[in-house]
């Protein structure tokens, strides 16, 4: 019952009636397979490998992992645009990709930041939700998703130094367009190797942010996962759409942030440890990921995408 109400509440934040969910509701999300997002995440350890070690704006790792990434979306039916800023003297590229079809008043979107920190190749941190919802938006025209709302993805740039990518799309956009935009999910650093299961709050959002908080926990919760609430603040991408009045929500298994003991005894993992030893550090590689905790969240995105825009 609990996850039928959550799932209705989805459905509402974008206008759908009770109605008119019957028939998508039916559509289940597909089960994503965490192989395929573990190989696009080897993409990017192997982008970095070749571009002095990190993916970071302004250098060639990251305008290397703008170009894969489109590539794989434009080979799938996407329709690509790169959008250019300059911050710090330097050139950086949010990558925006519409699925085909949908209502293009009435846009759901997924989002995360794809640049990492100078130090290292930033696998965790953001790979791990760049490749997620990569394999999600491959997902919807490997199934043949239909949905009712229009979908956009945002791979955004320099998020790493103040949110500059995401910031400048939102600010790009005229009154009209952003209005359009009514959910925007956000997803970034979802495999931590200590892993926390946490949820975006809903409180102090914009209207409607709860429904998307209630879709992300149904989505655990048919996995049998428990999860708590973060304020995540100004610290991700979210908050630039939020600062204009845009539903948010997101999934975050924890950064520098310690374990405690409860945690540990409800999610497994090491109690009085940080969730990710190797955040902004040299050692976030593909070894720094945890393949459950990747796994779980792929599926609850595709879950929640299923839900607020069929």
């Amino acid at each position: 019952m609990r996850i039928l109400i959550a799932l209705a509440a989805a459905l509402m934040v974008t206008g759908v009636t009770s109605a008119q969910a019957a028939a998508p509701a039916a559509l289940a999300a597909p089960n994503i397979n965490v192989a395929n997002v573990q190989a696009h995440l080897n993409q990017f350890q192997s982008i970095a490998n070749a571009n002095g070690g990190n993916r970071a704006h302004g250098r060639p790792g990251y305008l290397a992992s703008i170009n894969w990434v489109k590539s794989k979306l434009d080979a799938a039916g996407f329709t690509t645009r790169v959008q250019s800023f300059t911050y710090n003297g330097a050139t950086g590229y949010n990558l925006i990709a519409d699925y085909p079809g949908g209502d293009l008043n009435n846009v759901v979107m997924l989002g995360g930041h794809l640049d990492s920190v100078t130090a290292g190749p930033g696998i965790n941190d953001n790979g791990t939700g760049s490749a997620s919802i990569l394999e999600v938006a491959l997902q919807m025209r490997a199934t043949n998703f239909q949905p009712t709302k229009h979908v956009r993805f945002g791979w955004w740039g320099a998020e790493e130094l103040g949110l500059r990518g995401s910031t400048f799309y939102v600010n790009s956009l005229s009154t009209t367009d952003r209005s359009k935009i009514k959910a925007y999910l956000n997803f970034d650093m979802t495999g931590s190797p200590n892993p926390g299961y946490f949820v975006y709050s809903a409180s102090g959002q914009p209207t409607g942010s709860l429904a998307l908080q209630q879709s992300l926990q149904a989505g655990f919760q048919t996995k049998g996962v428990a999860t708590e609430l973060t304020s995540v603040g100004g610290r991700s991408d979210h908050a630039a759409f939020a600062r204009s009045g845009i539903p948010v929500g997101g999934t975050f298994t924890g950064a520098e942030g310690i374990k405690t003991s409860a945690q540990a005894q409800k999610w497994g993992g090491t109690a009085g440890q940080a969730y990710d030893r190797c955040y902004h550090r040299s050692c976030d590689t593909t070894s720094n990921v945890n393949a459950t905790a990747l796994d779980r969240n792929a599926d609850v995105i595709a879950y929640s995408l299923w839900a607020v825009a069929a």
